[in-house]
């Protein structure tokens, strides 16, 4: 069977959809060397893969890191080259003394993509948001904030750029490096339904639907709603809003369970409604099987989990990418836009989603259509031949 190596930046959202495809992969014989972070090594090696971590090469986080992911570009980029850099010797000659059939690389990852380059073996896109290209860019709409920062940051972007060259590698354009490019076989964890201006992406990009873990089937609470509330683990902190939530929904005929994430202490919230759960995490999966609304910063994982389950949902984006999930979501009715974060307007938010049914009977069609992609199996599959294709000379 075929060794492919996988390369993933540190972020459950871009690791969690590729753990099932190793899953599937490893069971159908082949060996996956997986580069990655400490925090994913157990959840992967239990996948099947040989997991070779990489946080010696990372440098250190900004002690402001979960204000500036989503929003601050040019430190992203920073980090990516710095990553790239101190890497390259080291995996590069692992990888050539391994010789890799195949080599599947996350959308961001940029170092996975220049050692493809560099060493000319064959590679696959993995994209855990939607496809990204000149096209679907303009859907990502930045708040001024944003703006603002990436055009302070556009000269240590090209500083970064320049880095890169002189090592040898074709970075002219920041841009071309990181989106989805049409002669690039890729994999897109969602649908064709779901994925806007799907009819500017050709037949390189498989749209295979979210790889989960097996889903739990709805469950039916019969007492009173339950409402689940996450701006996703790791980020977001945002104490203020979480007591808004409080105010909002405490002493209401409902129960709430509000995920904090992992830079949030619970206890510094102050005492929580008798109607509340606060977790800094939770099995989300678990959770939207009981839930009957959802509110969601829309990162993808969850977007995908909510539709799954067919949780109507009350949309927060924090963040450009966060937006375009958004704005997709609410055009295909699957939830309602919370654009204030006042205790009334989150309660007016949270009763209309509890209160129509369409938002409900949306998801169910979008989630037929996840179904119908494959998932994780897919995905397998669509390595598998194009692995096929490189076996026998075509490219």
């Amino acid at each position: 069977m075929s060794r492919i190596a996988w390369f993933c930046i540190p972020a459950w959202g871009h690791t969690n959809p590729t753990v099932e495809v190793v899953r599937v992969l490893t069971a159908r014989g082949h060996q996956v060397r997986y580069y990655t972070f400490a925090p994913f090594r157990e959840k992967l090696e239990a996948a099947g893969a040989e997991v070779r971590l990489c946080d010696r090469f990372m440098p250190p986080p900004p002690p402001d890191l979960d204000r500036r992911v989503g929003r601050d570009f040019a430190s992203m980029v920073g980090m990516l080259t710095d990553t790239a850099l101190d890497m390259e010797a080291p995996v590069c000659q692992e990888l050539e003394a391994w010789r890799p059939d195949l080599l599947v690389v996350d959308s961001v990852c940029l170092w996975g993509k220049l050692f493809a380059w560099k060493l000319q073996l064959p590679w696959v896109c993995s994209t855990t948001t939607f496809a990204f290209n000149q096209q679907t860019a303009a859907l990502m709409r930045p708040g001024l904030a944003e703006t603002a920062r990436m055009a302070l940051g556009l000269g240590r972007i090209r500083r970064d750029m320049a880095r890169l060259r002189q090592r040898g590698y074709p970075a002219e354009d920041l841009r071309q490096l990181l989106e989805n490019r049409a002669d690039t076989d890729t994999i897109v964890y969602t649908s064709r339904l779901f994925q806007p201006m799907t009819e500017t992406f050709g037949d390189r990009f498989a749209f295979v639907g979210p790889s989960l873990p097996q889903v739990p089937p709805r469950k039916h609470r019969g007492d009173r709603p339950l409402v689940y509330i996450s701006l996703g683990t790791v980020m977001h902190r945002r104490p203020g809003f979480y007591r808004a939530c409080f105010r909002a929904l405490g002493g209401r005929d409902l129960d709430v369970v509000l995920s904090v994430g992992e830079a949030t202490d619970p206890a510094a919230l102050g005492p929580a409604p008798g109607n509340f759960r606060v977790e800094r995490r939770v099995d989300q999966l678990a959770v939207l099987a009981e839930a009957d609304a959802f509110l969601t910063h829309c990162g993808m994982n969850s977007a995908n989990e909510a539709i799954f389950c067919q949780v109507p949902t009350i949309l927060f984006p924090q963040q450009g990418e966060e937006a375009a999930v958004a704005d997709r979501m609410e055009s295909l009715g699957l939830g309602v836009r919370l654009r204030r974060e006042t205790p009334a307007a989150i309660r007016r938010a949270v009763e209309t989603a509890l209160g129509e049914p369409r938002f409900r009977e949306n998801a169910a069609r979008v989630a037929e259509s996840f179904r119908a992609a494959g998932g994780a199996g897919a995905a397998a599959d669509f390595l598998e031949r194009v692995l096929d294709r490189k076996n026998s000379g075509r490219s």
